[in-house]
């Protein structure tokens, strides 16, 4: 829910000056916005089928609400929390579940690749990090690094597949900071 806030107030998380953000956030606002606009539509019909009973009436409104805070910020948290490319490395996010940072001297290369990976059906040393069941850049490690999932998983992932809005531009700028390459 702090996302929220950062999206009122139009700033990002995690951006420091010489970062370039790189969002991935724009191919899930149709859903997110779609699911958003059939919750208010059932807040609105839930309060007037229940507005004989007074506290079902008032459990169902917060829960509802609750549900289009929820969605908002699930969305929020996205735009606010874009992947890094910087000095300091790669950073590669999704939302507030996931934050992978890779060294550069890490990277061994960076490409434009566009997938629809399996959610099904996962590759030992590789992690997708798909947006709308889409993945746009692929990065290749020289050494595998460890990718801690929100429940505390930990995975030794060597290639990470990501999904970025502008993924020529995400890759010139991590290729521009690859050692050997100017």
């Amino acid at each position: 829910m702090a996302s929220l806030g950062l999206w009122v107030a139009r700033r990002s998380h995690g951006v420091g000056d010489g970062d370039i953000a790189v969002g991935y956030a724009r191919a899930q606002a149709p859903t997110a916005y779609g699911l958003v606009f059939v919750f208010v539509i059932e807040t609105v019909g839930v309060s007037f089928m229940l507005a004989p009973y007074p506290v079902a009436h008032l459990v169902m409104l917060l829960v509802d609400l609750y549900t289009v805070f929820l969605v908002l910020g699930l969305h929020a948290a996205a735009v606010t929390r874009p992947h890094v490319v910087g000095p300091g490395g790669l950073r590669v996010r999704r939302g507030t579940r996931l934050d992978l940072r890779i060294p550069l001297k890490l990277i061994a290369s960076a490409r434009h690749d566009l997938r629809f990976p399996d959610a099904n059906k996962s590759d030992d040393g590789v992690l997708d990090v798909a947006v709308a069941s889409q993945t746009s850049i692929t990065v290749e490690l020289a050494q595998p690094v460890t990718a801690v999932s929100l429940w505390g998983r930990r995975t030794e992932v060597r290639t990470i597949r990501c999904h970025a809005d502008e993924p020529q531009t995400a890759v010139a700028a991590i290729k521009k900071l690859l050692p050997g390459d100017s």
